[in-house]
């Protein structure tokens, strides 16, 4: 059991690692002026050809159950594939991976926030808190604890699109939980992918079409490998395992370890620096994350 259980921490950690690592070479990729919708459009379509060969047999034979529910499978699509990682990457050129990373890890409180909107969970007075405590969090990042900033509504604009993408993550894990997909994770995540990609290529159109230009040089190839084989991949693999180990309640918890793991990276990498609206903003959202984990006692 110990054995099983130290296995699926391994596993859990290197998810959250190679998640970490997607926005330190988002932020690196920057700097070679990697088009951030080209980016994800060949990340997502070369993950789309490795899933393939493993996968088609049976989205061919449960056709009729993804067209059922091709509605809501476009828009995880849409809000997984095409708007947080694209956005995600755009971010970086403006604003720092520390910055980005401790508004993302929000995410699990603004899950609860979009679930209450759907009707998919009901919240407690804690999980309300939770959010709560977790958007001034985020504000003081945004602002950098200015608050002639917020009067003057002077933002960093990479801040803001990270807002975008930290919402349209957590609506996407919210309406994933609305229905029970009759798909293995693979498939389903193809599928996702699939559905991504048709509003992906157009904006990777565009983007072109604008003047960006795509350099297939050493920096775009290894940029390109690591977020496919890495955090659209082996994290998604690594995650899977950790959970049919020790359980998804579990494993949630190791999600905290991306904005330390990403942090470290950021400071080691590009001497980013922990400022103390960081501090302030993490304090809230770290508060924020624990009151929503709390449970209402009955009786």
């Amino acid at each position: 059991m110990l054995l099983k259980n130290k296995t699926a921490y391994i596993f859990l950690i290197l998810a959250t690692l190679f998640w970490s690592g997607n926005f330190i070479v988002g932020k690196a990729a920057s700097f070679y002026e990697i088009p951030p919708f080209t980016l994800n459009f060949y990340r997502w379509s070369f993950a789309w050809l490795i899933l393939a060969p493993f996968t088609l047999k049976e989205i061919i034979q449960k056709r009729s159950h993804i067209l059922q529910n091709i509605k809501l499978i476009l828009i995880l699509g849409i809000t997984s594939i095409t708007i947080f990682n694209s956005i995600v990457y755009y971010s970086l050129n403006f604003t720092q991976v520390i910055s980005g990373v401790l508004m993302i890890s929000t995410i699990p409180v603004m899950i609860i926030f979009f679930s209450w909107i759907f009707k998919i969970e009901k919240t407690n007075i804690y999980q309300i808190l939770g959010v709560v405590f977790s958007l001034i969090g985020v504000a003081i990042i945004v602002t950098k604890a200015d608050l002639n900033k917020l009067i003057s509504l002077n933002f960093n604009k990479g801040d803001l699109w990270m807002v975008i993408a930290m919402f349209s993550w957590a609506m996407y894990s919210a309406l994933l939980r609305k229905k029970k997909f009759d798909l293995s994770q693979t498939s389903l995540l193809e599928v996702i992918i699939s559905a991504g990609l048709i509003l992906l290529l157009p904006a990777y159109l565009i983007e072109i079409s604008l003047g960006f230009k795509l350099n297939i040089n050493l920096p775009f190839i290894l940029t390109l490998g690591y977020v496919v084989l890495f955090p659209g991949l082996a994290s998604f693999i690594c995650w899977i395992k950790g959970i049919s180990i020790i359980g998804s309640n579990r494993s949630g918890i190791f999600l905290h370890l991306m904005p330390i793991f990403s942090t470290v990276l950021a400071i080691l990498i590009f001497k980013e620096k922990f400022m103390n609206f960081h501090l302030f903003g993490a304090v809230f959202i770290i508060s924020g994350i624990f009151l929503s984990s709390k449970k209402v006692k009955s009786g």
